[in-house]
């Protein structure tokens, strides 16, 4: 399953995201801080999408959102 999610208050404006079997191949963030944002992507990849959910999900950075919550959000709604 391949997701474009497009973020609210963050530095990236977009999170590209494979799973597959519940299980995250890849997360690509389009702008934001590079290095944070390859580590991020790189740390999901083979995580089970529900695990990602329950650590990423309410980190802040500028405000009540960051990248990581962002890509919490876009894998709720994936569950959907």
């Amino acid at each position: 399953m391949q997701i474009r999610y497009n973020t609210l208050g963050t530095c990236a404006s977009r999170i590209d995201i494979e799973i597959d079997n519940g299980v995250i191949q890849s997360a690509a963030f389009i702008d934001g801080c590079a290095g944070n944002t390859q580590a991020v992507g790189a740390l999901v990849k083979g995580m089970a999408v529900e695990e990602a959910i329950r650590r990423l999900k309410g980190i802040a950075c500028q405000g009540d959102t960051s990248c990581p919550d962002q890509l919490a959000r876009a894998l709720e709604q994936a569950l959907l």
